[in-house]
């Protein structure tokens, strides 16, 4: 298999209707500090077989897979894509990478049959092993082999290449096919993230959309920051984005191509609009509109560029996402008084309420799955992210914080990434990551602050 490469070479005031209508702070009009939030059930691992992953059980063990430095003409490099191979997986919280040093076979080949006694003694379950090389056209490749030792038989192996400038990919895509292989779920390392990168005194932020890997490698700025850009979203078919900048007084829904970094201005709509979203297919984005004072949800069609109003209320419509079939719009309106969260069809039409608990919802997003509906809630004091079902039932609270909002999915819909407001003077905003079982938190690294994540589709 050869993995192409990708490439990527004014101050807002937020009265309260905007700041909901933007669908990122709407919460955040009175944080407090966070209290103490059970946490979901974990997950199940079969033990001597593919690991199964069960959110509604609690004896998570995440299992014991020994990845030696890769081998080949250059060992530091065969050492750094192992590196990332191990790193990938101890992140997801369902692997738990064996020291290096209590490995007793040493592999040099990567067809060559391991002895699995000597694996077992050491307690792994799985086995990654690869080599290295670079190939005369200058990119740079991995033979790769994923070996079940409980069962003791070859389950993958592969050879992959990337361009020299795009190596690291190397190690996802590994860590991908082991974390398939072994789970029997989609992998999602192979990704990106878009988010605002934010730099500068707390009162006065420097905010510029920035690219990078999803484990905080390779950050690229988007932009210069001397136009203001948010809510940044991936579109689920091309190497693009679509974000709101703000010129002086006046905001824009904009796309940008990642490859070739052109922008354009999409379509004119009076009044203010916000919180675009691409359509499943990428053919439309759905976004809310201000017109005389209402905000309403409209659909716009790229192609045709005429737009087509979705709600008419006298209220806060905002925050819309299309289900993965693209048959239905999730969104949170204050139409019966506080923040909560609604279905209705795309074409339009009556809307049901989703959310029952107690407190305000926002930020709607649907799982790729289709499975769950991620949100921000704002409940006793504290920001907390959570899922449900599509219905609404079956309310799980991930994280709770100081100031927790913007989920977005990882494209496999088992893990989801948000950004946490730091208190004080100093603080700041911070990515991390969850996965459904709510156990397994980890902060993303990013370069500044970072806020407004949101995940990319698995590269091509």
């Amino acid at each position: 298999m050869t993995s192409p490469s990708r490439t990527v070479t004014s101050p807002v005031v937020l009265t309260r209707r905007n700041a909901l209508a933007l669908g990122v702070s709407g919460l955040a009009l009175a944080a407090s500090p966070a209290f103490a939030q059970q946490r979901p059930s974990q997950a199940t691992v079969a033990k001597g077989g593919p690991l199964e992953v069960d959110v509604n059980e609690a004896n998570l063990r995440p299992r014991p897979i020994a990845i030696p430095e890769f081998g080949g003409d250059d060992p530091k490099f065969g050492a750094d894509i192992a590196n990332i191979v191990a790193a990938n997986l101890d992140r997801s919280g369902l692997f738990k990478p064996l020291d290096r040093n209590a490995f007793i076979e040493r592999i040099q080949d990567v067809n060559q049959t391991p002895r699995f006694a000597d694996w077992k003694s050491v307690g792994a379950e799985a086995l990654v092993v690869g080599r290295t090389k670079r190939l005369p056209d200058g990119r740079v490749a991995a033979d790769y082999r994923i070996w079940d030792v409980v069962l003791g038989r070859a389950i993958d192996g592969q050879s992959i290449a990337a361009p020299i400038q795009n190596w690291r990919r190397l190690g996802h895509i590994v860590a991908d096919r082991a974390y398939e292989k072994l789970t029997l779920e989609r992998g999602y390392f192979d990704t990106q993230i878009v988010y605002v990168d934010e730099t500068g005194p707390k009162a006065k932020r420097l905010k510029r959309l920035t690219i990078m890997d999803q484990d905080g490698f390779n950050a690229r700025l988007l932009t210069d920051g001397r136009d203001l850009a948010l809510t940044p979203r991936f579109s689920p078919v091309a190497q693009e984005i679509t974000y709101l900048q703000y010129q002086g007084n006046q905001n824009r829904v904009m796309t940008m191509n990642l490859d070739s970094g052109q922008r354009q201005v999409i379509g004119e709509f009076g009044g203010k609009t916000f919180a675009p979203r691409f359509s499943p297919d990428g053919s439309r984005l759905v976004m809310s509109a201000d017109e005389g004072g209402a905000i309403s949800l409209i659909e716009y069609d790229i192609r045709s560029r005429q737009p087509r109003r979705l709600t008419q209320t006298d209220r806060i419509d905002t925050s819309p996402c299309y289900s993965p079939d693209g048959r239905q719009i999730t969104f949170e309106s204050d139409r019966e008084g506080t923040q909560q969260l609604y279905l209705m069809p795309a074409s339009g039409g009556p809307a049901t309420r989703l959310s029952r608990g107690d407190g305000r919802y926002s930020t709607p997003v649907w799982s790729p799955r289709g499975d769950y509906i991620a949100f921000t809630k704002q409940a006793g004091g504290s920001f907390l992210i959570g899922v449900m079902k599509p219905d609404g039932s079956g309310e799980r609270i991930l994280s709770s914080g100081y100031h927790n909002e913007g989920p977005t999915w990882a494209p496999n819909g088992r893990v989801l990434m948000f950004f946490r407001e730091g208190q004080g003077a100093n603080g700041g905003p911070k990515l991390f990551s969850v996965d459904l079982t709510g156990y397994n938190e980890r902060q993303v690294p990013t370069p500044a602050f970072g806020s407004d994540p949101a995940w990319s589709p698995l590269r091509k």
